[in-house]
């Protein structure tokens, strides 16, 4: 986990970064944007998730937290999108 950001990119956010969309079903990890002020728990820094739907300019992630699972609201600058496996994709293993 970064606590700081590199000296030329301090203070300032990506446009891509900010107005990134996400689908439904998509999987995702929370990552702190330091420009900003997290408008999330520091607990979840570094966890991953489910997005269920979009309210606002946020989006609703549901996250596991221990046994529980929880939903948050964070805005599209703190999340990335993960890759998916072939088997999320739905791909099959071929038989001989």
């Amino acid at each position: 986990m970064n606590k700081r950001k590199q000296l030329r990119t301090r203070g300032k956010l990506s446009f891509s970064k900010y107005f990134q969309e996400f689908k439904e079903g998509e999987r995702v990890s929370v990552v702190r944007e330091h420009a900003l002020q997290p408008k999330f728990p520091i607990t979840i820094q570094g966890r991953s998730g489910v997005v269920e739907s979009k309210r606002g300019d946020s989006y609703l992630v549901r996250i596991k937290d221990l046994n529980k699972e929880k939903v948050y609201i964070i805005h599209p600058v703190h999340l990335r999108r993960l890759k998916q496996t072939l088997l999320e994709k739905g791909f099959t293993q071929k038989t001989p």
